[in-house]
């Protein structure tokens, strides 16, 4: 009994769809209208919860749950492999990366445009035209996209590496919701970066400030790569960024400019709201 219990659970947490546009919006309820609480991006394989007409009930890799439209996923049939989670598999490193019907930039339009961290199934390497790699997409199309744009090594980043990762996304736009490149919000944005670093930490603030994978650091004795955690008391953390060395932290706000932006921790508005420091373990 234990063990068909076991096997059940099991069933129940494999991915049963994944995400066919750039980017699919997570919303707090199954209607375009309300709020957006997350984002899955290209590729990503989600498990399906609950069913709606037009709408799917998701849960994410990072274990989190919204209503997607059912046309941004593709759902996958019984016994068919999760998308891109074995074999040869590129990872989007620019910003954005183009991906087109040839192995070429001039003759179509791109096929689609995906954000940076999206992963694909390589399935041709062409030695005599090096410079293109082409891909099996999640909806089974095949389509080309520039060696440049990927990389096949996924070791994590030292702290001084991700810091240098980070200051690549200064100017992108906060989006409230948001996980990728398209536009990320404060807690996407460090969740990201700490990904990068090996550490999948929660996709909240607050539930970030309270995981158990960091530890408390007094301000004072911050270190480049701790995360800094802001609100109006410690158990209403409503923001968070990293911090970078000498008295600054890079994060995604709505604080005069709605961009990716390096602050300074001295700031007094940074220094009234700031509840919270932590260190990854």
């Amino acid at each position: 009994m234990h063990l068909f219990m076991a096997l059940a659970l099991f069933a129940a947490t494999l991915p049963e769809a994944v995400v066919v546009k750039p980017v699919a919006n997570m919303y707090a309820q199954p209607a375009a209208d309300t709020e957006v609480v997350s984002q899955a991006i290209y590729g990503t394989n989600i498990s399906v919860v609950e069913t709606r007409p037009d709408w799917l009930r998701v849960r994410t890799p990072d274990d989190y749950t919204g209503w997607v439209p059912a046309g941004d996923l593709r759902r996958l049939s019984a016994g068919e492999k999760p998308y891109a989670e074995s074999g040869r598999v590129a990872r989007v490193e620019s910003l954005f990366a183009h991906i087109y019907f040839e192995p070429n930039v001039t003759k179509r339009r791109p096929l689609i445009t995906v954000p940076f961290e999206t992963r694909l199934e390589a399935i041709a390497e062409p030695q005599d035209n090096w410079r293109w790699l082409e891909v099996r997409l999640p909806d089974d199309r095949s389509g080309w996209l520039q060696r440049g744009d990927v990389s096949f090594d996924s070791q994590p980043l030292s702290i001084e590496a991700a810091i240098d990762l980070s200051r690549r996304f200064l100017g992108l736009p906060y989006t409230w919701g948001g996980t990728s490149s398209f536009g990320y919000d404060c807690s996407g944005f460090t969740q990201m970066l700490c990904r990068r670093r090996g550490a999948t930490i929660p996709r909240d603030a607050d539930v970030q400030a309270a995981w158990q994978g960091v530890v408390p650091v007094k301000r004072e004795d911050l270190k480049p790569g701790d995360l800094l955690f802001f609100g109006s008391a410690a158990d209403r953390i409503t923001h968070t960024g990293m911090y970078i060395g000498e008295g600054r932290f890079i994060n995604a706000t709505t604080w005069i400019r709605p961009v990716i932006q390096i602050c300074d921790l001295g700031d007094p508005h940074w220094t009234r709201l700031l509840v919270a420091c932590r260190r990854l373990k």
